[in-house]
């Protein structure tokens, strides 16, 4: 065997110890890109999710129904979509709607004068009835109107006025073009329906009538100033009330302010008991809660006690922390999709989270008989026991599994949510007789969100400030039946009586307040303009 020297099985043994630490290297950063490859693996799959697959919040197709045979759905357990829309098979259905108030217009068709005798005698038919068919005409009806003001001359030599004339028109808006019926339905158009101004124009000129953007946009600005009192007052009910579904969502401003440097700004919605603000921030912080609800000193003004519905998101659990007087009420909707999302990134995972979505399941069948049951009744206190025993069960489970070393880790992250979130999810057993989720206010947004699919935001803070007041009481007034074209045109023909402008006084704006409204004024309200 050849000598070795001592100088050549160092630097064997050195080569070696350094591709020992490459080997090491590399096997940690393997490690390192599966779990980064895992993480964007569980985000493309929930990314996908939310662009093309159907809502895990869907009713689930009907047992027995085989239109849709798939079973690998993670959310209904058959893999069906949601049930077939309109009449279910084999109702008796409601027959043919009634539009008989709706402004008719008779048309007679007659026979030829031929036709009205006889072809080989001639002796002519007597009237014999008639048949009926009805169909529904939609007219888009551009009006212009000239209104005269009559004046008179004196003929006498007295002391009285030489000329009278005809008081002048009340406008909403003084020198405008529009009617206050015009600008209302300018306004629902775009926040209602989610129209740019652009498109509104375009829509105009079919009909025949031809406006620039730029003489709508001016007519919308003058709209906000004089929304604003009805606007603070529906905020300050708003304010007041015991319980709120609160929710944000992204909103571009295009415009310049000091501190920010983006048009990324917030669209919130507080959803009251009888009304629905919302309100366009600048930030995502929790300025924007303390100034809507009046926290002065992290406390609330006149003591007073409000439970929040959200999600878990941190400023709301700072809004908890940090401010006297709150109780926030975790939306188990949203922890529900943790649950789906990691079911729908790894496969392994689907009965866990099947498991998991039954016994969310069960505890809103548990919330839904103790809300539909009469006070002190024993299908009440039914209903009780089976929440309780709902979430007695969730806590043994989310215990045992958090130390299950075996479980994905992806399942450990869920689980981790579930259990720093575990006190505001459970602290409804305290108010059953409200909502499990925060989907009120998430169902509030989309008509928001439909607007900024559409236009992409507001140009000015003014047209950001119009947005928010705008949604603010077209969606209060549905809330209460109006139609809120009708009420719109009534709120801006009481501006135009004003001189002009918004309504200030207190006694006149009282009337537009719908908790404060006559029945008379509520009634009107809710059929459709003049």
């Amino acid at each position: 065997m050849p000598d070795v020297d001592a100088k050549s099985v160092q630097d064997l043994v050195v080569e070696v110890e350094y591709w020992r630490g490459r080997a090491l290297a590399a096997e940690a950063r393997v490690g390192e890109l599966e779990s980064r490859l895992a993480e964007l693996t569980e985000q493309v799959a929930t990314l996908t999710k939310i662009l093309f697959g159907r809502s895990s919040e869907k009713t689930p197709p009907a047992a027995g129904d085989t239109s849709n045979p798939d079973t690998d759905n993670p959310e209904t357990g058959r893999g069906g979509e949601s049930p077939k829309r309109g009449q279910r098979q084999g109702s008796k259905g409601h027959g043919r709607r009634d539009y008989a108030h709706l402004e008719t217009e008779d048309i007679y068709h007659d026979v030829s004068e031929d036709e009205k005798c006889c072809r080989e005698c001639g002796a002519a038919y007597s009237p014999y009835g008639e048949e009926t068919c009805e169909q529904i005409d939609w007219i888009v009806k551009i009006t212009r109107i000239i209104h005269h003001r009559l004046r008179y001359r004196r003929n006498c030599h007295c002391g009285a006025p030489g000329i009278v004339i005809a008081p002048p028109l009340p406008k909403a808006i003084a020198k405008g073009r529009f009617t206050s019926r015009f600008l209302a339905r300018l306004c629902i158009e775009k926040f209602c329906f989610g129209m740019p101004v652009n498109r509104i124009v375009a829509c105009l000129g079919l009909s025949g009538a031809e406006f620039s953007t730029g003489t709508l946009t001016g007519s919308l600005r003058a709209v906000s100033a004089l929304l604003e009192p009805l606007d603070k007052a529906i905020r300050a009910r708003n304010t007041q009330a015991s319980h709120l579904h609160v929710d944000e969502t992204s909103w571009a401003v295009f415009a310049e302010i000091a501190n920010k440097d983006s048009k990324r700004w917030w669209l919130w919605v507080f959803v009251g008991p009888d009304t629905t603000v919302f309100r366009i921030e600048p930030f995502r912080s929790l300025e924007p809660l303390k100034d809507h609800l009046g926290v002065v000193a992290n406390k609330l003004p006149d003591r007073r006690e409000v439970i929040v519905s959200s999600d878990f998101y941190a400023v709301y659990q700072s809004l908890n922390q940090n401010v006297e007087g709150f109780d926030s009420l975790w939306c188990w909707a949203h922890i529900r999709r943790y649950f789906i999302r990691a079911g729908d990134a790894h496969k392994e995972l689907r009965q866990w989270r099947d498991e998991w979505v039954l016994r969310i399941a069960g505890l809103y069948g548990a919330h839904s008989a103790i809300n539909d049951a009469e006070p002190d009744s024993p299908e009440r206190d039914r209903g009780l026991q089976s929440f309780d025993r709902v979430i007695r069960e969730m806590d043994t489970v989310r215990k045992q599994q958090s130390n299950d070393t075996s479980l994905h880790a992806a399942a450990h992250k869920v689980l981790a949510t579930l259990d720093n979130e575990w006190a505001g999810l459970t602290a409804h057993q305290d108010h059953i007789e409200l909502p499990l989720d925060n989907n009120t206010a998430e169902r509030a947004l989309r008509t928001p969100v439909v607007g900024r699919k559409n236009y992409n935001g507001s140009g000015a803070l003014w047209s950001a400030e119009l947005a928010g007041r705008s949604w603010t009481i077209i969606t209060t007034a549905q809330r209460w039946g109006i139609n809120p074209l009708t009420y719109l045109t009534a709120y801006l023909d009481a501006c135009g009586e004003n001189a002009s402008g918004p309504l200030d006084e207190p006694q006149a704006l009282a009337r537009f307040l719908p908790w404060m409204a006559s029945e008379d004024d509520l009634n009107t309200w809710r059929g459709p303009p003049p």
